[in-house]
């Protein structure tokens, strides 16, 4: 089932996800439809609080970073193996901790499904290792490099109730205030299911 993504305004992508076990109730469901809703609105990534649960979870499917076309220049940058393992970069990751953030900040230029129509450059370390468990509650311990690596720390930052914007320099942030404040109050465009946070009276 496709859910509604939670956009910039919602206290709960302000909020630190907390840890869950494997009887945590409808898991195997809330998974499949994060992927789903993920899918339906063209991202790469997708985090809990994004579809409204302050809990340690987000899915990943990297492999629109290996579709890229003949003489592309986004493909010269990326070797054949990191091609490749984007291709199959497919991972659950439930209630994730990095141990190590490492390897020089490289800038990417980042967007969210949070945060409709909006995109900045992003500083973020070329390597990181986490710690996490599987959807069978299996644990890994995964060292990831490159795009990978940025994918997985920006959803890492989700559970942490942090968003790309916290990244950017305070004279970018006051450039898109006023872009930020209109997503809060729904004035924006977007090609899927959203949903806005109305204070409670």
């Amino acid at each position: 089932m496709v859910l509604p993504v939670v956009v910039y305004g919602d206290p709960v992508l302000r909020k630190m996800g907390v840890d869950i076990d494997k009887n945590y109730e409808g898991l195997e469901t809330l998974i499949a439809n994060m992927f789903e809703t993920m899918y339906a609105a063209n991202g790469v990534g997708i985090a809990a609080p994004q579809i409204g649960k302050a809990i340690r979870l987000f899915v990943i499917d990297a492999s629109p970073f290996a579709e890229v076309d003949e003489g592309d220049e986004e493909e010269e940058k990326l070797s054949k193996k990191e091609l490749t393992f984007l291709k199959n970069f497919k991972r659950v990751f439930i209630n994730a901790k990095i141990i190590e953030e490492k390897g020089e900040e490289w800038k990417f230029n980042e967007g969210c499904l949070s945060i409709p129509k909006i995109r900045e450059d992003v500083s973020r370390n070329e390597n990181v290792t986490i710690e996490y468990y599987d959807e069978h509650f299996k644990k890994h311990t995964e060292t990831l490099g490159g795009l990978a690596a940025r994918v997985v720390q920006h959803e890492y930052d989700h559970i942490e109730g942090k968003l790309f914007t916290d990244k950017i320099s305070a004279f970018k942030r006051k450039l898109i205030a006023g872009k930020l404040n209109d997503i809060s109050k729904g004035k924006f465009n977007a090609d899927y299911k959203t949903k806005v946070y109305k204070a409670k009276k």
